[in-house]
């Protein structure tokens, strides 16, 4: 995972080496809790205080090391952002916060120091549910086994279902992650109870394997049945690391690789070759010493290092991260974590590492409702300029009151955003459009707006979107219910149709992202090329928006800045390479450049639809030659594509003023 998090081209699919911990995890900690429910001696307090002391030593150290140095290194959103993350994580929700998050409007992960917070989240929710539901079924009398497989077929069914409805959700969600560690539940169940029950079968078949890989007639031992099995299992894992990428509707059905490798090598037994040789060796059991810690740190300190530089960092930097992430894992296992665990006053330890975690929490949680300390000296002198650089949360979410206020129903992932309880003007789109209606929505604009927006998402008539291999969610429904609404509401009489636009057929973004895995698909099955269909869904849903007799105005995409905007005003306390402050410009020939294909697109969409109206921005953000990320010490972005709510305030004013 470390190697993957460093150098994602390498190992293309190395997150699913959380999958792999799962299933260890649920293993080893299903093995302590069947055995001491078989004892008799099974104790939740024992049993919590044993995960206290493993869990929150080094969590505590990364959590006081991440806040210190983001104190110096972040800017205020950066640090409010740090602040919520670092409250989750003590909390053990950061699934849940990264699951209400996530999405194409959100930051990019990889500036996200705690992002990985996220599978420990689900681990402990697991190892609170999970000890709870097996003593409950113990003292009843139940089968345990039973309920392991019941709890673990529901996860799995709620897997497979959730992922074609909403991939992140389902990669975030406990109740569909609970089934990989419930596969080491499983294992350990039938290792504990079942081992002599099946040794006949596994004799016979070690004897078959036997006569099939050896010349010479040997007797059954075990060994070849466990080379084959860990052989096996190992293969798995390694067609899991590789061909799966994050183009795979993940976790979905593709779970059971890495998961069905890690069984299968635990199963082995430590006398398989693999599992003797490899895995056993005193440099893996080294690893697999400070795992724990190395996991901690390992991705804060490639999330600072990409934050700071304000790019992908260089090979070097990444490596040098890896390498002072391995150092400090084993300080953290040598002088924090085994003194800790070891020895005595186990209450007193618990307590106090309880008190501690809690106390930390509550200062993330401060630092998020006090908005990343902006008195801060490293970052007060350019406070307000970089208020246009702080993202407008309530311009990007949903809370129900827009359906509420206008008596709607919309659909799943539909985000729904009004100023007025009767709306004059009806904004389409992604986040692009949200961004758009950020300055009216917040009614620094006297102009009455409805938005109707999916992230990730254009409103292409009889087409819909793919992220990898997941549908995108909402994207299938977003044109026929705009279509809907614009019918429904007499007074709107005008129509704003506005997403990015390249990013969605062109496999790449203009900003810092690079490829992108969108694209697009026909609804009825025909293919065309991505340009085109892009084309033909957008003209089809004009054409019927047109038939509504409405004021359509179709809004090209804004120039990206493709940088962050933080660059272009002062650079941060220290970098790791030597920076400048960025000219937070660009060659307006290139930015043309980039749009070709995207803006003939647009001209054969004009072509279809005669009174269809086109706002072309670029004279708002660019003069005859360049094109600018800040203008009248104003920033018109905040982050890399998104305009900020200046720019929205002067891009709508400018739109709404035009007599085409």
């Amino acid at each position: 995972m470390v190697a993957f998090h460093a150098f994602p081209s390498w190992v293309r699919g190395g997150f699913i080496g959380v999958d792999v911990f799962f299933v260890i995890s649920g293993y080893l900690i299903s093995t302590i809790i069947f055995e001491n429910l078989e004892r008799g001696t099974f104790s939740f307090a024992e049993f919590y205080a044993r995960r206290v002391k493993r869990i929150f030593p080094a969590l505590l150290l990364v959590f006081v090391a991440s806040y210190s140095f983001g104190w110096f290194a972040l800017l205020a959103d950066e640090y409010k952002q740090l602040g919520k993350h670092i409250a989750a994580g003590a909390g053990f929700v950061s699934n849940i916060v990264l699951w209400n998050e996530a999405g194409y409007f959100d930051n990019s992960a990889e500036t996200k120091p705690l992002l990985h917070l996220w599978s420990l989240g689900i681990e402990e929710q697991f190892y609170i549910v999970w000890p709870l539901l097996l003593w409950m079924a113990w003292k009843r009398k139940f089968n345990l086994l039973t309920i392991t497989i019941l709890v673990a077929v529901v996860s799995f069914y709620l897997n497979v279902n959730g992922i074609r409805k909403d991939a992140v959700a389902t990669f975030y969600s406990p109740q569909t992650r609970f089934w990989e560690l419930l596969c080491g539940s499983l294992l350990a169940w039938v290792t504990l109870y079942k081992k002599d029950a099946f040794s006949s079968i596994r004799t016979k078949i070690d004897g078959w394997l036997a006569s099939a890989l050896y010349k010479e007639k040997l007797e059954p031992d075990g060994k070849a049945l466990s080379n084959v099995l860990s052989f096996l299992g190992m293969f798995l894992l390694a067609l899991g690391f590789w061909p799966i990428n994050k183009g795979y509707s993940f976790p979905g059905k593709w779970a059971i690789v890495p998961v069905l490798g890690a069984v299968l090598t635990i199963s082995a037994c430590p006398n398989a070759w693999v599992n003797r040789t490899v895995l056993s060796n005193r440099l893996a059991v080294w690893f697999g010493l400070i795992s724990f810690p190395l996991y901690l740190w390992h991705w804060p300190l490639l999330s600072f290092a990409r934050i700071i530089e304000g790019e992908v960092p260089s090979r070097s930097i990444r490596i040098s991260a890896v390498i002072t992430s391995v150092a400090f894992a084993w300080l953290t296992y040598k002088f924090v974590e085994s003194p800790i665990r070891l020895g005595k006053r186990s209450i007193a330890k618990t307590t106090v590492l309880i008190v501690l975690t809690a106390f930390v929490g509550s200062v993330g949680y401060s630092t998020y409702r006090r908005d990343g300390f902006k008195f801060r000296d490293s970052i007060k002198l350019i406070t307000p300029i970089l208020e246009d650089k702080v993202i407008p949360g309530v311009t990007r979410t949903s809370d129900g009151s827009c359906e509420k206020k206008l008596n709607l129903q919309t659909a799943s992932g539909t985000i729904c955003l009004t100023n007025s309880q009767s709306p004059e003007v009806l904004i389409v789109g992604d986040s692009h459009s949200m961004a758009l209606n950020s300055a009216a929505y917040l009614n620094k604009l006297s102009v009455k707006t409805l938005l109707i927006g999916v992230h990730g998402c254009a409103p292409l008539y009889g087409y819909s979107l793919l992220d990898g291999s997941s549908p995108r969610q909402g994207c299938d429904s977003l044109a026929a219910q705009f279509i809907e609404i614009a019918d429904h509401y007499e007074n709107i009489k005008k129509i704003i149709i506005s997403t990015r636009g390249p990013f969605y057929f062109s496999g790449e973004g203009d900003a810092i992202e690079g490829k992108s895995n969108f694209s697009i698909v026909a609804q009825g099955g025909n293919r065309a090329s991505q340009a085109e269909m892009f084309y033909k869904g957008y003209s089809a849903f004009v054409s019927k928006l047109i038939n509504l007799k409405k004021d359509v105005v179709f809004v090209i995409e804004v120039p990206e800045l493709g940088e962050d905007p933080a660059g272009c005003i002062v650079n941060r306390p220290f970098t790791l390479t030597k920076k400048f402050i960025s000219s937070c410009s660009q060659d307006k020939v290139k930015v043309i450049a980039r749009q070709a294909i995207y803006r003939e697109m647009v001209h054969k969409i004009k072509s279809d639809n005669a009174s269809l109206k086109v706002y072309d921005p670029l004279d708002v953000f660019c003069d005859s030659a360049t094109c600018y990320g800040m203008r009248n010490g104003k920033l018109l972005y905040w982050d890399d594509n998104h305009i900020s709510v200046t720019a929205s305030e002067i891009v709508m004013s400018d739109l709404l003023s035009k007599e085409y």
